[in-house]
């Protein structure tokens, strides 16, 4: 069940209002992609607490104010669908309509879309290091450019 501002982990109770809303935005989509509750946590609040000192001010005030059911944004098919699987398959950063998209090896959908290549692979790489994987970068026409390997 997806975390909001209601309820969260009490681990997350003395955070920064905006920080706390990052750290479960991040737990959310953690646990989405197949980790566990005691692993997402701890990683998403220090993913948070980096995000917040380099945010710049229209990423903190977008953040800042996201609802509930931004943070709580999986539908009831994503929840159902929950995929440890896809622990252990690389993530790819891919043209998307919307820019560029970080998703996962035979994943339905991107776990995030940005409008920049270089914040795509930024986020890829994060999740590749956290699951021991690799990172397959394409180029616009869908051909590889750059693989890296974060194996353990």
């Amino acid at each position: 069940m997806p975390w909001d501002t209601n309820d969260y982990p009490s681990s997350l109770k003395n955070l920064d209002t905006t920080v706390r809303k990052k750290a479960i935005d991040i737990a959310n989509a953690m646990i989405d992609e197949g980790y566990d509750e005691g692993r997402a946590i701890p990683i998403a609040t220090e993913q948070a607490k980096e995000w917040y000192d380099n945010a710049s001010k229209s990423e903190i005030d977008q953040v800042r104010n996201m609802s509930d059911k931004q943070l709580k944004k999986r539908d009831k098919e994503e929840e159902d669908s929950s995929r440890p699987e896809l622990m252990d398959k690389g993530e790819h950063v891919v043209s998307h309509e919307d820019g560029w998209a970080v998703q996962t090896e035979d994943a339905k959908r991107p776990s995030n879309v940005y409008d920049n290549k270089q914040d795509a692979v930024e986020r890829a790489e994060e999740i590749a290091k956290n699951k021991g994987t690799k990172v397959i970068i394409h180029k616009k026409d869908g051909s590889v450019q750059k693989q890296k390997s974060f194996n353990e």
